[in-house]
């Protein structure tokens, strides 16, 4: 049985102040309605010690890590130092970090790996830019996102990730792929795995979708059968938003 997730990712916002704010009613929000899926929350790296200290029913990730274990890499944060303040996970390859810090699949997929060694639970993110979906190669994209960042693994390993498909032309656009095109392409996602590492493994892996979504389009989308929940941006940053999210997916 895979998990349910719904995920947020704050990506560069929220003060101290805003943030202890924000996590305080989420965990309360979480402890009172007891929600039939994984609440994940993705915070800048300034809050995770004070984030994993404090929120006791929220799983804690950070919105990236280093490729590297350690060493003269100024500004980096390594998946040991994660550990050593008890996160739970990253999200790793956003198209964010892909497009602004030219992150290759290659250094996702290294990032992957050293977050598995360190007990980390890495979201994977992958999907394909408009130009890409106009022409027709938005299968051919994933699968190459996916194969080169994922293929590497053991058939355990691969059991511990998170994929999140996240089309690029939909994520803060106000854009989002109909239910039918996130069914279409999670279940492609699916059965690349399956035909590496059977079909019984692909059916243990929870796929997030991750493109403006919203409480008005969530329970269309969260509905379908290889759908197993959302990496929330956006509508993650206040609790009315996020708890309806949470609210709807819990629901179904």
């Amino acid at each position: 049985m895979r998990k349910k997730i719904v995920a947020g990712n704050w990506k560069m916002n929220k003060t101290l102040s805003e943030a202890n704010t924000l996590l305080a009613e989420l965990d309360s929000y979480v402890k009172t309605n007891n929600p039939k899926c994984e609440v994940v929350v993705g915070i800048p790296y300034l809050y995770l010690a004070n984030a994993k200290e404090k929120y006791e029913n929220l799983n804690i990730y950070a919105e990236d890590v280093s490729e590297h274990q350690s060493g003269a890499y100024t500004g980096e944060i390594s998946a040991e130092m994660l550990k050593s303040i008890q996160v739970d996970g990253a999200i790793i390859g956003h198209s964010e970090r892909r497009q602004y810090h030219k992150e290759t699949d290659e250094q996702i997929g290294a990032k992957v790996k050293i977050a598995l060694e360190n007990g980390l639970t890495p979201i994977f993110c992958n999907g394909e830019l408009l130009e890409e979906r106009k022409s027709g190669k938005h299968f051919e994209v994933v699968k190459k996102q996916t194969e080169v960042a994922l293929f590497q693994l053991s058939p355990e390993e691969i059991k511990k990730v998170v994929i999140a498909y996240e089309p690029v032309w939909a994520i803060g656009t106000g854009e989002t792929a109909t239910p039918e095109q996130a069914q279409e392409i999670h279940a492609y996602i699916r059965s690349l795995i399956a035909e590496k590492y059977g079909k019984e493994i692909a059916d243990e892996i929870s796929i997030l979708y991750g493109g403006s979504v919203k409480p008005a389009n969530a329970k269309e989308i969260f509905s379908k059968p290889d759908v197993d929940g959302g990496l929330i941006g956006g509508a993650s940053l206040n609790i009315k938003d996020f708890g309806a999210l949470i609210q709807t997916y819990s629901d179904l």
